[in-house]
């Protein structure tokens, strides 16, 4: 007979079981991974018509609004950047918790990197190289040409991958050719390790500590989980550290890398930096370049000593002198001098603005959206502190990502809008012009 939730046995029977069934109960449900588990569906809620229309745009919006966690504040930033990127090919990386595989993602991610890479920072470098069975191979050589990166991507995509990562192959072929690289520009290496092991031919702390020396700014993302050498790696060359969680928490996390960092005291002491501003060349006969020894058509002829090179920026092989184009230098500047975060309007001071100032898109009028919904979701509006042009959630990202000026800004007549917080210098305060 059972009594307050409890069931007994009869008294006469040798073994007596009592057992409280109403505490099991209320603990089946409070396991410890339930109780980490965010059930996001819980936190949809339905409007008055019972559309979840209006949750979803807010979830699309506050996605796009991630980039307002960036800083603005003007910060002295090195727009010349030597970037190694470290891929793991051993086995670990045929693992298919990242869909479709740890592999393939990678690459899929490392070229549109690569792609955006280029965009933001155009006079920088990325070289690529891949370990498996304990040995340490270069891709590609330190470029500025973004297609013959993406190309070897491609081809690597499908290859064979087997054995074990060699970190400390890997960082040594890498510091080899960054300690080579003009003192004005930033070093870094970008760790991409799907192993949880490496195996090293000698003491890898020994080449943490050649990196931290040649002043190697070194960032890891592990896909499997945190490593105590690969955090010391991070932490000690002051770079990033990351385990992917999910394939979009992954594309986050190398993302990041992509905007420059800030420069360190260091380097504060170069101002001087002579670049070469190179004339294309239109051949009717191939011709030797300098830089692959190869026969090729066209290219950019140097204007210190007159060879040949292929693609541009790059440093000239005969007389070492920086060559860059002046477009893609005026492009490195927002960096230097980012547009602020716009304001989000509130609903209650909607309704003065009915279309965005850049696309002319119209605003959802305040007046259409019930009390309940206005609690829970955003305006959609965000407004330029300088010059109160409000703008939809698409032209914001847009602005602050790709155009870096303000459509409103622009549009005004030319008057001082205040001064920045602190007046913001490249890594490259003069420079001699050649020509």
């Amino acid at each position: 007979m059972a009594t307050n939730g409890r069931r007994q046995v009869d008294e006469d029977d040798d073994d007596i079981i009592d057992v409280d069934d109403s505490s099991l109960q209320n603990n089946q449900a409070n396991y410890a991974w339930e109780e980490e588990y965010k059930r996001s569906w819980d936190v949809l809620q339905e409007d008055e018509h019972g559309s979840l229309a209006g949750v979803v745009n807010s979830l699309q919006q506050a996605a796009k609004r991630k980039r307002q966690l960036r800083d603005t504040d003007p910060i002295q930033r090195g727009i010349i950047r030597h970037l190694f990127i470290i891929v793991d090919l051993s086995s670990s990386m045929q693992e298919k918790d990242l869909r479709p595989s740890r592999l393939s993602l990678t690459f899929t991610y490392l070229e549109a990197f690569v792609a955006e890479y280029f965009d933001q920072n155009p006079i920088s470098q990325i070289g690529l190289i891949g370990t498996k069975d304990g040995l340490a191979e270069k891709l590609t050589e330190l470029s500025g040409n973004p297609t013959e990166h993406i190309r070897t991507l491609k081809m690597k995509k499908f290859q064979e991958v087997g054995g074990e990562p060699s970190l400390q192959n890997a960082l040594e072929l890498a510091r080899n050719s960054l300690i080579h690289v003009p003192a004005h520009g930033s070093r870094e290496i970008l760790v991409i390790m799907g192993s949880l092991t490496t195996t090293d031919p000698g003491n890898i702390h020994d080449t943490i500590a050649q990196l931290v020396q040649d002043n190697i700014r070194a960032s890891v993302i592990a896909l499997a989980a945190e490593v105590q050498v690969l955090k010391s790696l991070s932490t000690q060359t002051k770079g990033t550290f990351g385990v992917a969680m999910n394939e979009g928490h992954y594309r986050d996390l190398l993302f990041e890398v992509i905007p420059p960092t800030a420069v360190t005291t260091t380097k504060t002491s170069s101002n001087l930096v002579q670049m070469g501003f190179p004339a294309r060349s239109n051949e009717s006969a191939a011709t030797l370049c300098a830089c692959h020894n190869k026969l090729t058509l066209g290219g950019y002829i140097c204007p210190r000593c007159n060879s040949k090179l292929c693609d541009i920026p790059t440093e000239c092989d005969i007389c070492t002198l920086t060559l860059v184009s002046s477009p893609l230098l005026a492009r490195s500047y927002h960096h230097l001098f980012p547009v602020e975060n716009f304001i989000e309007v509130a609903w209650k001071d909607a309704a003065a603005t009915t279309a965005c100032f850049s696309c002319q898109k119209s605003f959802l009028s305040p007046h259409k959206v019930s009390l309940q919904l206005q609690a829970t979701t955003d305006a959609g509006r965000y407004q330029c502190k300088l010059c109160d042009k409000t703008f939809c959630a698409d032209c914001d990202l847009f602005i602050h990502d790709v155009l870096h000026n303000c459509p409103g800004c622009l549009s005004q007549p030319r008057r001082l809008f205040g001064k920045p917080k602190a007046m913001a210098t490249a890594n490259i305060p003069k420079a001699t012009v050649q020509k």
